[in-house]
């Protein structure tokens, strides 16, 4: 893992020197990092990236190099840069799981630490946690549209940089993906690598034919033929077709094998293929297809009917194109009273209801039907305790009279904050990539199907509980008094 330090705004480390400045706001204090809005109009999110946060706190160091760099911008003081030498982050974090469901307002990861450590990662944090959020709850919605069929991530070439393709990719798998074309993000996660060839294979031999079978000769077990270079039914589906019942004839029967089509009436040509496939015994061949899919299209290819089984996609998936960004942010929940020797809660007040953040210290339940789907989740404070065996009053923070009574043995109750840093040392150990991905498999059959529609999803309610929010109202109602007595 390089060394991330300084992938910071400039703001991050202007702030550090104020509060190095002034010990009487150098405090512990507690941020929340949370967004406000599913991607998408989506009806939930999937969480993902905290791997990579880990390996960025855990090498969070400056170098001599990044110490003469910050001097050679002229607005640092040396006291301050010499205390940057010996910095490391000491504070705790808590996260939600990789592959977990996850909805707007609830923090997704909770920083405490002193505030020059907690106002540092703030970047980077958002930076990671919202770019493979957004990728991996655009893979879901595609893989969701592919009904059962294998999706491929295919997008390396169109992200934006290296990073976004590599850990793009990883969030692709954790949501779903089968595999990726991208062989740095199968080798450095262990994950399925896959690829076929491009029409540049066979325009560089003499006949589409004499392609085919150089392909088929190489890669017996993985033969997927590209048969629109020129003709996808008149020259590429026969040629495919006599490559195949070359193979058959030399007794040699393919693991994987069929054609992939990247242009045309998608629909049209995968029925014309199949059936021409289905005659010469060859039923059980993969049809794939790519250029330039996302859900909606598939679920349109679906809906008429295609016999494409295979789905390789590309810009749509690793940019998702439609909806470019996560939109969490990083708020101030709390700081700690030294001679009171407890956390003060700190809110942000907006005239958008929804921009007013959840004070305090706060831990987060989700709450399970006796079948085991998601009713709600309930964010509380860190003291308070509940037991499913007391009947439960769920009500919407900001629509208060939405409410929902769940009688004592009704529910259960998981809480979904884990701790994955205690005075600076990891104590989280991250699953592999592919067992989040079952994870998140496990996570997405707790959602309603209302809730995974693509129009106008259910949203799940995001309630808190009465102490938290007699605590929010408090504060509002003496800030607000405050402002008018000053006016």
């Amino acid at each position: 893992m390089r060394n991330l330090t300084l992938l910071t705004d400039l703001y991050e480390l202007t702030m550090m020197q104020g509060y190095f400045e002034n010990e009487d706001v150098n405090q512990t204090v507690i941020f929340d990092m949370f967004y406000r809005n599913n991607p998408e109009g989506n009806g939930y999110a999937i969480c993902a990236g905290l791997e990579q946060l880990i390996d960025y706190v855990k090498n969070l160091h400056f170098t001599e190099d990044e110490i003469d760099y910050l001097k050679s911008l002229g607005i640092f003081k040396p006291a301050f840069l010499a205390y940057l030498r010996d910095f490391r982050f000491t504070g705790d974090i808590y996260a939600i799981p990789e592959g977990t469901v996850i909805f707007p307002r609830e923090p997704l990861v909770k920083v405490i630490a002193p505030i020059m450590q907690a106002q540092l990662i703030e970047t980077a944090l958002l930076n990671i946690i919202n770019h493979q959020s957004l990728i991996a709850t655009k893979t879901a919605r595609i893989v969701r549209a592919a009904q059962g069929d294998g999706v491929m991530e295919f997008g390396c070439r169109r992200a934006q940089g290296p990073d976004a393709a590599i850990y793009g990719a990883r969030a692709a798998i954790i949501a779903g993906c089968v595999g990726t074309s991208n062989v740095l993000c199968g080798q450095m996660f262990h994950v399925p690598v896959s690829g076929t060839h491009a029409h540049s294979w066979i325009m560089s031999f003499p006949d589409e034919l004499s392609a085919f079978r150089a392909y088929a000769k190489l890669y017996p077990d993985a033969c997927i033929l590209l048969i629109d270079t020129y003709d996808t039914l008149d020259s590429g589906l026969p040629h495919a077709i006599q490559v195949f019942k070359e193979l058959r004839e030399q007794g040699i029967h393919p693991k994987r094998y069929g054609i992939r089509m990247d242009s045309g009436d998608l629909a049209y040509l995968s029925k014309k293929v199949k059936a021409a496939l289905d005659a010469e015994g060859f039923t059980d061949a993969i049809i794939s297809a790519s250029n330039d899919l996302d859900e909606g299209l598939i679920g349109s290819l679906k809906a008429q009917g295609a016999t494409i089984n295979s789905w390789g996609v590309g810009t749509n998936l690793i940019t998702s194109k439609d909806c470019p960004a996560f939109g969490g942010v990083y708020k101030l929940a709390a700081i700690w009273n030294e001679p009171e020797q407890r956390f003060e809660p700190k809110i942000k007040i907006s005239e958008n209801a929804e921009k007013i953040t959840n004070p305090g210290d706060k831990k987060i339940y989700r709450i399970y039907d006796a079948q085991g789907m998601i009713v709600a989740d309930l964010i509380a404070l860190a003291d308070e305790e509940f037991s499913s065996k007391d009947s439960l009053l769920l009500f919407d923070p900001i629509e208060t009279w939405k409410k929902t009574l769940l009688p004592g043995g009704s529910y259960s109750m998981r809480e979904l904050l884990v701790p994955v840093f205690r005075k600076g040392d990891c104590v989280y150990e991250s699953p592999s990539v592919k067992e989040i991905q079952n994870i998140c498999r496990r996570e997405l059959n707790t959602l309603w199907e209302e809730s995974k529609r693509f129009e106008y999803p259910h949203q799940t309610y995001v309630d808190l509980s009465r102490k938290l929010w007699n605590l929010k109202n408090n504060l509002l109602e003496r800030y607000q008094t405050g402002a008018t007595e000053q006016a």
